[in-house]
């Protein structure tokens, strides 16, 4: 236990190192405090990026309390520093069954939050559904995947979301770099964990040419993979073709595919009639929010139970001897097998949570219950101070060039 103890701080302290951004966040809110007194419920991935914005929180003032986001996502090293070092309370370990998942997301519902921090929207659902009482104590909430967004999106449509959402993965600064630069390296650094086996030469599918999408196959095209993309966007795929990738149907693809790997926020991407065209051996993985990507129903009941051949991977025999492969039970590979997206990315993203909640939490009063974009000032804030942390300066422009920008005769 000590071990896992000093190793969690290890990695919280390497985090912190390297989130500059947030750093320069966390010490203005230590000294102004703008949270004092609020409660702030999360449902995140927990691991040191995650673990150092709750932190920063806290020390802005706040009582948090932190439950994950994904039942496989949770570094247990983490999630016992951040309770017995950082004082902070943690309901999150790795392999939770359905039942501990949503225990755990309730025992942060308890805290009875003021503001919810959320990622896949389990945690606003489950207010709006279960949890109905507490609708008129949570004041707002702050969404950072597309899966979640998408979800949001459709209540407040519906008229049925009851309180303000920020959404921070539509932030320039989140899904311009988390969801393509981070989704593309994590991948990879779980699917090595996962297989230890080579990416180069193998035609790898990439289902979804969405930001993730994008950061997956520039990834696998740099490993030297042979990347074909699926879509189901007209846009997206004449993208994918201009990016030099071969555009199919999964139902093509998948008599080709040496490894497919998911990013769409869909469900039954890989169903029943893509497995019976498999190549033996085929490795299946995801990277999008939900484990309904790749149908673990369909493959069931065409191979029955799988059998555990490695930490993170199972064995589906067909009945004609095929066999396919699915990585970390069809769930987010690049967490449930790797360490999730680089720390200097999601100090990014996670300097744009802080500052979404800020936000809230001066301005909810006026806000109706929908979902908004990001202030742009927030956004641009955080580029700065990222620049700034590179050591990396760029141009302005003069008084005349502004004034000329702005104007709209030829010449002026």
């Amino acid at each position: 236990m000590k071990d896992e103890l000093e190793k969690g701080i290890r990695r919280l302290e390497w985090a912190s190192t390297h989130m500059k951004v947030l750093a320069e966040i966390r010490n203005r809110m230590v000294s102004e405090r703008p949270l004092d007194g609020l409660r702030i419920g999360m449902a995140l991935h927990v691991e040191a990026k995650t673990g150092m914005l709750a932190v920063a929180l806290s020390e802005a003032g706040a009582e948090v309390r932190l439950a994950s986001c994904n039942p496989l996502s949770t570094d247990d090293s983490v999630s016992l520093a951040l309770r017995d070092h950082y004082g902070l309370e943690v309901y999150a370990k790795k392999w939770e069954t359905t039942e501990e998942y949503y225990r755990n997301l309730n025992s942060v519902l308890d805290l009875k939050p003021d503001f919810l921090i959320d990622d896949g929207a389990d945690l606003i659902t489950m207010v709006h559904t279960e949890r109905k009482g507490l609708i008129n104590k949570v004041k707002g909430a702050s969404e950072e995947t597309t899966t979640g967004v998408v979800r949001l999106r459709s209540m407040a449509r519906k008229g049925q979301l009851k309180f303000p959402i920020i959404s921070v993965n539509d932030a320039h600064m989140k899904y311009l770099f988390d969801n393509r630069y981070g989704t593309g390296q994590s991948t990879f650094d779980g699917w090595m964990t996962a297989t230890n086996l080579l990416v180069a030469g193998k035609k790898l599918v990439v289902a979804g040419y969405g930001w993730c999408g994008r950061g997956i196959a520039m990834r696998a095209k740099g490993l030297g993979a042979q990347v074909i993309v699926t879509e189901v966007n007209s846009v997206r795929a004449i993208e994918a073709l201009m990016d030099g990738f071969e555009v199919m149907p999964m139902m093509k693809a998948a008599k080709e595919a040496d490894m497919i790997i998911t990013a769409t926020g869909c469900k039954d991407i890989v169903g029943r009639r893509h497995l019976e065209t498999l190549k033996d051996g085929c490795i299946l993985g995801n990277s999008g929010h939900f484990d309904n990507e790749i149908s673990k129903r369909a493959l069931e009941d065409y191979a029955g139970k799988p059998r555990r051949v490695r930490e993170f991977i199972d064995e589906y025999r067909f009945p004609d001897g095929r066999k396919a492969y699915l990585i970390c039970e069809g769930r987010l590979m690049n967490l449930g097998a790797g360490q999730g997206h680089p720390v200097e990315i999601m100090d990014m993203s996670f300097s744009i949570q802080a500052l979404s909640i800020e936000h809230l939490s001066q301005h909810y009063r006026e806000m109706e219950p929908i979902v908004y974009n990001v202030p742009i000032e927030i956004d641009d804030y955080v580029a700065s101070l990222k620049l700034k942390t590179m050591q990396v300066k760029i141009d302005t422009l003069n008084i005349d060039q502004r004034k000329y920008m702005a104007g709209w005769k030829e010449g002026t």
